[in-house]
This record gives structure tokens, sequence and C-alpha cells, in this order.
């Protein structure tokens, strides 16, 4: 394992943490050279994911420092290797959470790269070469190509990024559940953050109901003005909760605090299905009976693999759907951590890299 290797001759400049202050400041480093299977990609911006602040403050005791975290990016290729046949030279182009799999596994061959065991992640990973990656708190990107997705030309850039990791995370499991050609099932939102409002514009997209369960009274509105949601649940009106049991033929589960499963169950149709994609810190608390007299079934799901995100950016491309975002510049970093650790964000930062406005 090693921070470069001697083709690392690209001098890159990024923001970094080093250390669990989790402050970032400017950071020189280098990337490969573009290999014959790569492409290279100027960034134009980078969303900030709830991941990234995990990261740089190594609340997983996993990080390697310096840590250059970012894997929403989206820029324009400036250079193509030799074998690479499916972009060319201006393309947009995406890079979500995955730098590298075995390729050779079953999860792979089956177009599931995310479940592979050797997969590697674009920054705090070890890439093929034993070189540390590094994100897309940065100016460039080199990227296997298998590893990228076109961006259709219709959808804003920056609005985009949050895509390739909040986008995919809440489609794959719509998709999962035959739920991207069944319009009028009951599917239901908990939590209305980054994640939760992008699932809300697929399932509308998908012509489902849609219902946000939220613990706030506030989201209300948003969820139904804003977002267009059907009917918002206040989760801690034990009445709403009542009233509502058995009403969803699926739920997904948004939320990364640690919140009771048992009353969220109880909202599912018999043989309804859970799916949770947030990450709390605790263990679930997951009662039995729930389940038991429901027949019910909980699951998770992470991001996707890359013929889904690609199938995910084409159809956001059909319906016009991006995330709402609040747009940053690159110093300004340090301060949107801060607030996306309060949830004071309408619904996902994105990093202007180059100060550009295409």
């Amino acid at each position: 394992m090693a921070q470069t290797s001697p083709n690392h001759t690209q001098t890159v400049s990024g923001w970094a943490a080093h250390d669990t202050s989790g402050k970032l400041t400017p950071f020189t480093f280098k990337r490969r050279e573009n290999g014959i299977n790569d492409v290279s990609i100027k960034i134009l911006y980078c969303g900030i994911c709830h991941t990234d602040l995990h990261h740089v403050k190594n609340d997983w005791g996993i990080t390697m420092y310096p840590v250059v975290p970012g894997h929403e990016i989206i820029g324009v290729i400036t250079k193509v290797g030799s074998n690479v046949k499916n972009f060319k030279v201006g393309d947009k182009a995406g890079v979500g959470c995955l730098a590298a799999s075995c390729l050779d596994c079953e999860y792979c061959k089956s177009d599931q790269e995310n479940y592979c065991d050797k997969l590697q992640f674009v920054y705090n990973g070890i890439f093929w070469d034993g070189t540390i990656t590094y994100g897309g708190y940065s100016d460039l990107f080199v990227a296997d190509h298998r590893y990228v997705v076109h961006v259709p030309e219709n959808l804003a850039m920056d609005a985009a990024a949050p895509l390739l990791c909040a986008g995919i995370t809440v489609f794959c499991p719509l998709k999962d559940n035959n739920l991207l050609e069944s319009p009028g099932k009951k599917i239901g939102i908990v939590g209305l953050g980054g994640l939760g409002h992008i699932a809300v514009k697929f399932g509308k997209a998908f012509g489902l109901h849609v219902t946000v369960i939220s613990t706030s009274p506030s989201k209300e509105k948003e969820a139904k003005e804003r977002l267009g949601a059907d009917d918002f649940i206040l989760s801690t009106n034990e009445e709403q909760m009542q009233s509502c049991r058995r009403s969803l033929d699926f739920i997904l589960d948004t939320v990364s605090a640690s919140h009771p499963f048992g009353p969220i169950l109880e909202l599912l149709k018999v043989n309804g299905t859970l799916s949770v994609v947030g990450a709390p810190e605790k263990p679930l608390q997951l009662p039995a009976f729930p389940l038991i007299f429901g027949k019910r079934t909980i699951k998770g799901s992470i991001i996707g693999g890359m013929k889904e995100t690609q199938e995910m950016m084409d159809l956001c491309g059909k319906h016009n759907i991006t995330c709402d975002i609040e747009l940053i510049k690159m110093d300004n970093i340090n301060e949107a951590l801060d607030r996306l650790a309060k949830g004071d964000v309408r619904y996902r930062f994105v990093i202007d890299v180059n100060g550009n406005k295409l």
C-alpha cells in the first residue's frame, strides 16, 4: 500500500483531512498517468455525502490519512485510453463510489460489482496498483472506464452530481422490488434528506403513490408542495401511525440515525418489504412480531452496479430528475460539513470545483 507509484506523475490540487478533527485543508498530490483502459476527467462538480463526514473524522475506524473525500463526481473527459471505445474527449461523465473490483467473480460478471468482495472505493480504497485512492474534492480524476457513466446532456451537471451516490442508493431498491413499472403501488419514504428527497422524485416519476414518513412536522409542506408527495405521516404521532397500519406495499428507510423499526414495519401490508439504505451506528431495533404477524421482509442495499447506475442516469435524463442542491465553493467545504452534521442543507451540498457555471 502506497500513496503513489512511479506512474503517478500528474499533479492535482484538492482538499484533504489529515486527522480526526475532520478539518480539510488544501492538498497537492499525484494521480496516475492515463492508462490504456482509463479516462481522465476534469472535475467540475462534486457532491458532499454524509459518508464523507464519517471518513474525515474516522468515525468508522478505517480512514487512511490524508483522505481526499468525494464520490459524486461530474466533469468532462480530457483524455481517453487506447482500449476505451465508449467515451471520447469532451463527453460529460460521472464517477460514483466504485473505483475497482475483481472483474471475475459471480457478482462482477452479473453486473453487481458493488457486491464484489474485492470492491475498492474512489477514496480511502486500495487500487489495483496498490496505491491509495483519492476522491473528487480535487480538480482531476483518472478512472478505469468500466467505472464511469455518461451524463445525459439535458441534465444540469451540478444538480446531477449527487445522483452518483444518493440517486443510485435509492434507485436500486425501487428497481429490485419491481417498482419502476408498477404505477399505483403505495410506497413510504422514511426521512426527507439527501436520499429521501430524490427517492420521492423517483417514486412520482414512476407513477407510485408516495408517502413521506418523518419525525419533523415542518417536512410535511416540503414533501407535498416542493416534491409532490401524496401523503405525509408524522412518525411521532401515534394516532397517525395507527391509522396508516397496513397501508403501504413498500418502505424505503433512508435515515442514518438510530430509530425503532417496529412502528415502521406496522405500516406495511402483509407481504410488504422494508428496504434499509441508511446506516445507523448502533444495532437495528428490530422486534420479531411485526415481521412474523405481517409476513414482512426487511432487506438492505448499497449503491448499485455500473449497468444499473447508467440505467438510472438515463432515466433521470428521460424524466429530467436532478437533486435539489446548494452549490458551494471549495473554500467553504468545512462550513458545509459542519452544516451537514446538523442536517442544515436542502438537500445536498455540491462543490463548484473550478468555479464553473455549466
